[in-house]
């Protein structure tokens, strides 16, 4: 049995207020290494994993490197987990992007497997580019229990294969920084366990509040 724990990265700017990230290549927060902290400690205690990797992108090596070292693994970079290519809406806040181009703003919320963003990708790119890094995964380690920390977009596209969704169902699937999706590979089967859960992120707090994390933006 093959166990993937799909990992986003820590907070990081352009979240809120949102902006398309993309290929920017952002350092996490002081929020987000808070995150990726009580992310490591979790996957430390519960999880165990034997193998890591990572997006090429800073905010996904910076999480990375806070799991391997408490889970005391080398975390290797996969470049098909990098994050969808925003193309010329790269780092756009979305009031940007609507004023730019409203009709293809909207498709990407109401019908994103329609659309290819200007001069970057279509989500089928990004589908294409996920199951690659799935079939690299899976080959190597059929018995392992493997985590790739990577974005809310790659994080969709992949399970929305390993859950056999349509591209349509892209917005289903809430993803928030640092979230555990744990799911399991067995002779085929696929056992998904959880999806975008932070029960580990609930003990972090500011001002005596619990601290939760925003949604994706």
């Amino acid at each position: 049995m093959t166990r993937l724990v799909l990992v986003r990265h820590g907070h990081v700017e352009g979240i809120k207020p949102e902006r398309f990230r993309g290929r920017r290549d952002l350092p996490l927060t002081e929020r987000g290494k808070r995150e990726a902290q009580a992310v490591a400690g979790h996957l430390a205690a519960v999880l165990r994993p034997t193998s890591l990797y990572t997006s090429p992108l800073a905010r996904c090596m910076d999480t990375g490197r806070a799991i391997a070292q408490a889970c005391k693994l080398e975390a290797e970079i996969l470049d098909d987990l990098a994050d969808i290519d925003y193309g010329g809406w790269q780092w756009k806040s979305y009031a940007e992007a609507q004023e730019a181009d409203p009709k293809l703003f909207q498709k990407w919320f109401t019908a994103p497997h329609l659309m290819r963003f200007p001069s970057g990708e279509s989500l089928q790119d990004l589908v294409a580019r996920s199951a690659d890094a799935l079939r690299f995964v899976l080959d190597r380690h059929a018995r392992d229990t493997v985590v790739l920390v990577s974005h809310d977009s790659v994080n969709r596209a992949l399970l929305l294969q390993l859950l056999d969704q349509p591209l349509s169902a892209y917005w289903r699937l809430a993803q928030e920084p640092c979230c555990i999706n744990d799911i399991e590979l067995l002779d085929g089967q696929v056992l998904v366990r959880c999806i975008n859960a932070t029960d580990h992120l609930v003990s972090m707090r500011r001002d005596g509040v619990p601290l939760k994390p925003p949604m994706p933006g």
